[in-house]
């Protein structure tokens, strides 16, 4: 038992120190990149950036005000286990990129900022996100959004309101170029934050195969708002019945969907898979027209 208990406090310790890079690499991606070139990369923090040119209020802390009520708001409808690390993570954020933001710019060249922006901006939320935990903000707003739009997709979801903030930025910088290199930002980011959490794939494609299947399927269905499928099967050896869980669900929702089995039967046999054509609610309209 106590040395379950030395194992579970190691995982901690190597989460928070994943977030702790993340949050670092976050910070670089937008105090030495996306800020100083008016790159606003939609969500919370392209916010913060456009209040910090309206009002002056360093970006890094107008990020965490922004984030305040959004937190409490998900702590109070999905419960502090999901928001303790995206607290810590929300914070950490902010700290570094008002800590970066007393450093020299790398580049003044819109296109190479909003590349290379894009690209670290990925990298530090894969790290996040790797380690259990989300920067808050938008995450959260569409996971409010969802409960009353179940039609509509996530990504949709993200990118209406990355196009929101983006534009606004057009009417505070007044300039047509600056908004197109923020959204190519944005743009690189979401393919690249793919890559780096789960590779090219569009979606996870996922079998359970536990004692504890009713258990982990109430989660899932609860806490990520998934579909799931039980399967019949059999166990070749012992010829006992066995339920197969089946379930697809988008990349950011399966470290999620791990963490649930790994708490609900660390002996469960899971296949994790990716999934690049998928018809029906949520994803493709099997009759629409493919391109």
């Amino acid at each position: 038992m106590r040395e379950s208990g030395k194992r579970t406090l190691r995982k901690r310790i190597r989460e928070y120190l994943m977030i702790t890079a993340g949050a670092c690499v976050y910070g670089i991606s937008i105090s030495l990149f996306l800020d100083p070139n008016n790159l606003a990369p939609g969500g919370v923090t392209g916010i913060a950036i456009i209040l910090n040119r309206l009002t002056g209020l360093p970006t890094g802390t107008g990020m965490l005000l922004i984030n305040v009520p959004i937190l409490l708001a998900g702590l109070w409808k999905f419960g502090h286990r999901f928001l303790i690390s995206t607290i810590y993570a929300t914070f950490l954020c902010s700290v570094f990129i008002n800590v970066f933001s007393t450093f020299e710019t790398v580049t003044r060249e819109p296109l190479l900022a909003s590349l290379s922006g894009g690209v670290l901006l990925a990298i530090g939320l894969g790290m996040v996100f790797k380690a259990g935990a989300t920067t808050g903000g938008t995450d959260i707003v569409v996971k409010f959004l969802r409960l009353k739009y179940k039609h509509m997709k996530s990504g949709k979801l993200f990118l209406v309101i990355d196009a929101l903030v983006v534009s606004a930025s057009l009417l505070v910088f007044h300039d047509v170029n600056t908004a197109m290199y923020a959204m190519i930002a944005v743009l690189v980011n979401s393919r690249v934050f793919d890559i780096v959490l789960y590779g090219g794939d569009e979606a996870r494609l996922i079998y359970i195969i536990s004692d504890h299947a009713e258990d982990i399927a109430d989660r899932m269905m609860r806490q990520l708002d998934i579909g799931v499928t039980f399967l019949e099967g059999k166990g070749g050896y012992s010829s006992q019945p066995k339920d197969v869980i089946m379930c697809v669900m988008r990349n950011t929702l399966a470290p999620g969907a791990e963490e649930i089995v790994k708490e609900e039967d660390p002996m469960a046999f899971m296949i994790i898979t990716g999934a690049t054509e998928i018809y029906g609610e949520g994803y493709k309209d099997i009759l629409g027209e493919k391109l």
